[in-house]
């Protein structure tokens, strides 16, 4: 019995001698204090001076913090940075922007438990609306997307950000250049960038960087925001600070991406049915995030295998529009298809999120374990649905026979798999 991530509380499923695929993050375990491991970063940063260094002379500051769906360790890195700008200028006029993109605003007691207590009280708090008129045109993406940023970043004298590095489905690694794109950025821009002809590329895919159309629009964006310094950290499985890296936007990010690719590349040999999750809370926190463990038991299963993905939604769907989508078509192949005609600078709110999902499923039987209340949705967006782990399981061997091999991957948000060779 082993208990796979849900919620806060997790979930009990019986494995049997189903192979468990883990990341070794857990060997990142460090000798020193997360807030240690940051504070090294800043003394020794990446392709870039001191941060105090760059904050002299400065007036004013933005400074970039992650929103409510992302396990930043910002207690480890917020309060570091901050010392290090007002140590450079101490009557600087600094104020944070929560980096949403098209996500819902972060809550007030959501900034509290991110920030702390002092924080939150004490500093000034702005939210990102990526439909707000005050949004600036900056230039053009390599996309030929408009780079449309919030007016207040632009407007700032320093402009720095935190944020965190894991595997991403089609962005190869979150963190890094996705503060500005998609984090401050305009809808219009979101929706270019996740266009359906880059979610198409064999590229736009977990742990994948050189040839990736979406990450190669986000350098672009960060170098034309002007963002001037990141703290970006790697998290172990309980989601404290396991490495930190520190400096130029595109270099640290960079240099965190290659030293995490040793411990979340994962070989798999090809399975029946693939157990998965998002991790637990927060990203499993609604319907619209769980497409992203279902992208690392994709990789993990032979044609037509069954994905099992455990998620609580907390939060509900997350997204109308992508349950709209979801749930129109008859068959996820002509749902895919669908996608490919829309021209870039049509591309609906979510339908990158949709896109994804209608793949694994042209392929692939997916039973979502999940609350009761949402049952209805989840079949109506062409999938299974179960009540436990347990039960999952005993249907997709209905599905696939009593001796389908299995494959556990416990958080299948932190790994890219490859399968054996």
């Amino acid at each position: 019995m082993m208990i796979l991530p849900y919620g806060k509380t997790g979930m009990p499923f019986e494995e049997g001698d189903a192979p468990v695929l883990y990341s070794r993050i857990s060997e990142l375990k460090s000798d020193v204090a997360g807030k240690e491991l940051v504070k090294r970063a800043l003394e020794h940063p990446i392709g870039s001076p001191r941060l105090k260094d760059l904050a002299k002379g400065k007036k004013t500051c933005c400074f970039l913090i992650s929103d409510h769906t992302r396990p930043v360790p910002s207690k480890d890195i917020v309060p570091l940075m901050l010392d290090e700008i007002r140590e450079g200028s101490p009557d600087i006029d600094l104020f944070f922007l929560v980096a949403t993109g098209c996500h819902r605003s972060t809550r007030p007691e959501e900034l509290r438990a991110k920030l702390g207590d002092e924080i939150f009280e004490n500093e000034k708090i702005l939210i990102h609306d990526c439909d707000s008129e005050d949004n600036i045109r900056v230039g053009v993406l390599p996309s030929g997307a408009p780079l449309i940023i919030d007016k207040k970043a632009l407007e700032a004298d320093l402009l720095v950000a935190e944020g965190f590095i894991e595997p991403h489905f089609f962005a190869g690694f979150s963190g890094g250049r996705k503060s500005i794109l998609p984090g401050i950025c305009a809808r219009v821009t979101v929706l270019g960038n996740h266009c359906g002809e880059f979610i198409d590329s064999p590229y736009a895919r977990t742990g994948i960087l050189e040839n990736n159309p979406i990450h190669t629009d986000m350098v672009s964006a960060v170098r034309q925001a002007g963002l001037d310094f990141i703290v970006n950290c790697v998290i172990d499985e309980n989601k404290d600070t396991a490495m930190a890296f520190a400096g130029d936007p595109i270099l640290a990010h960079e240099e965190g991406c290659r030293q995490l690719l040793k411990y979340c590349r994962i070989e798999a040999e090809a399975s029946d049915i693939v157990v998965t999750t998002n991790g637990g809370a927060p990203l499993d926190q609604n319907f619209y995030q769980c497409v992203k463990c279902m992208t690392a038991a994709e990789a993990a299963l032979n044609e037509g295998g069954v994905i099992i993905a455990l998620s609580e939604c907390a939060d509900g769907i997350g997204g109308d529009d992508f349950y709209a989508q979801m749930s129109g078509p008859e068959t996820a192949q002509e749902l895919y298809d669908s996608f490919l005609k829309v021209p870039m600078d049509e591309t609906p709110p979510d339908q990158w999120q949709s896109q994804i999902f209608a793949r694994v499923l042209a392929h692939h039987p997916v039973i979502v374990v999940t609350r009761p209340e949402l049952r209805e949705v989840v079949e109506n967006s062409k999938c299974l649905y179960a009540a436990t782990a347990d039960e999952a399981l005993a249907m997709a061997k209905e599905i696939r026979g009593k001796d389908a091999k299995v494959t556990v991957i416990p958080d299948g948000v932190s790994v890219m798999v490859e399968m054996k060779k």
